[in-house]
C-alpha cells in the first residue's frame, strides 16, 4: 500500500471508530433481555407500564385542552366575558368554515408556509456558513463576536421599516424572518462547535488530516444534534419574522389576515387566524422532528 492509500485508510479508520463510539454510548434504561430467548416477562410489564405512562400523559394534555375550550365557551355563552372581544370556540369553527369556503383560507395558509420555509432554509444555510467560517479562522470569530452579541440582544421588530424601505414589501418579510433566526443560528451551532471534543480533533490532526478533512469527517457528523436543535428553535423564531413582516407590509398571509380582522373588529377571523398558526407550528414541528431523528439516526445518535 502506497503512503497516501495508508493516509486514507488510517482517516477512514479514525472516523469509523469514532462512529462506533458513539454507537457503544446509546444505552437503555430498560430491563435487558436474554439474547435469542424473546422478551422476558419483566420486559413486556416495562413495555406495558411505559406504555399506559405515554397514554396517561397524552389523556391529560387533551383533557387540559378541552377544559379550557369549554370554559371559554361557557364564559362567553353566561356572559362573563364579551364574546365580540375575546370570541369563542363556537365563533371560530363557523369562521373557519366561512373561510375555507370562500378559498381565502388555504390562500392565506399557503403564502405563510411557504414564507417559513424559505425563511428556515435560508437561515440554517446562511448560518451553517458562517458558524463554519468562524469555526475555521479563531481571529475572525474574536472580532465579530461582539457584534454578534448586539445582533443578538437588538430587537429585531425596529428593523421592520428599514427592511421595507430596502427590501420592498414581499422581500421585506423574508428579511425580518431571517434576521430573527439567523443569528439564534450562528450562535447556537458555533457553540456546538466548540463542545467537540478537543481529543477528537486533535488525534485527526495527528494523522495530517486537513481542516477540510477534520470538519466533514468529525466536526460535522458529531454536531448533528445541535443543528437538529437550532432547526427546532428556528421553527418558532423564523414564523415568528414572517408574522411581523406581514404585521408591516403584507397583502397575503395569516398575519394580514390578524391585521385585517383587528382593523374590522372580527376577533373570531383574528382568532381564527392564531388557531391556524398553532396547528402549521405544530406541523413544520412535527416534520423538524421526524427529519432530526433520521438524521439522528444516520450518524448513530440516540434519538
Amino acid at each position: 500500500m502506497s503512503s497516501v492509500q495508508a493516509h486514507e485508510s488510517s482517516l477512514q479508520g479514525s472516523s469509523a471508530g469514532m462512529n462506533a463510539d458513539r454507537r457503544m454510548q446509546v444505552g437503555s434504561s430498560s430491563p435487558a433481555s436474554p439474547p435469542g430467548s424473546g422478551p422476558t416477562e419483566a420486559y413486556k410489564a416495562y413495555l406495558r407500564k411505559q406504555k399506559r405512562h405515554r397514554n396517561t400523559i397524552r389523556g391529560m394534555q387533551l383533557l387540559v385542552l378541552l377544559v379550557v375550550l369549554g370554559l371559554w365557551e361557557l364564559a362567553a355563552d353566561w356572559k362573563w366575558v364579551d364574546s365580540m372581544l375575546t370570541s369563542k370556540p363556537s365563533q371560530i369553527v363557523t369562521s373557519f368554515r366561512e373561510l375555507l369556503g370562500q378559498g381565502q383560507l388555504l390562500h392565506h395558509t399557503w403564502v405563510t408556509t411557504l414564507e417559513t420555509i424559505i425563511g428556515i432554509v435560508v437561515s440554517m444555510v446562511l448560518g451553517t456558513v458562517i458558524a463554519i467560517a468562524f469555526w475555521w479562522s479563531s481571529f475572525t470569530s474574536r472580532i465579530l463576536d461582539p457584534y454578534m452579541v448586539v445582533l443578538n440582544a437588538l430587537p429585531k421588530v425596529a428593523l421592520g421599516p428599514i427592511f421595507y424601505i430596502w427590501l420592498g414589501d414581499r422581500y421585506s418579510i423574508y428579511g425580518m424572518a431571517i434576521a430573527i433566526s439567523l443569528i439564534v443560528t450562528i450562535m447556537m451551532i458555533e457553540s456546538g462547535f466548540k463542545e467537540i471534543g478537543k481529543s477528537k480533533q486533535k488525534l485527526m490532526e495527528s494523522f495530517g488530516a486537513t481542516r477540510w478533512q477534520t470538519l466533514h469527517m468529525v466536526l460535522l457528523p458529531a454536531s448533528i444534534p445541535n443543528i437538529v436543535a437550532a432547526l427546532k428553535v428556528n421553527v418558532g423564531l423564523t414564523l415568528v419574522g414572517v408574522i411581523m413582516g406581514e404585521f408591516l407590509s403584507s397583502k397575503a398571509g395569516l398575519g394580514f389576515l390578524i391585521i385585517y380582522g383587528g382593523q374590522v373588529f372580527q376577533m373570531h377571523m383574528v382568532m381564527t387566524s392564531i388557531v391556524i398558526l398553532a396547528l402549521l407550528s405544530i406541523v413544520l414541528y412535527g416534520l423538524v422532528t421526524v427529519l432530526g431523528r433520521m438524521a439522528m439516526r444516520k450518524y448513530h445518535f440516540d434519538s
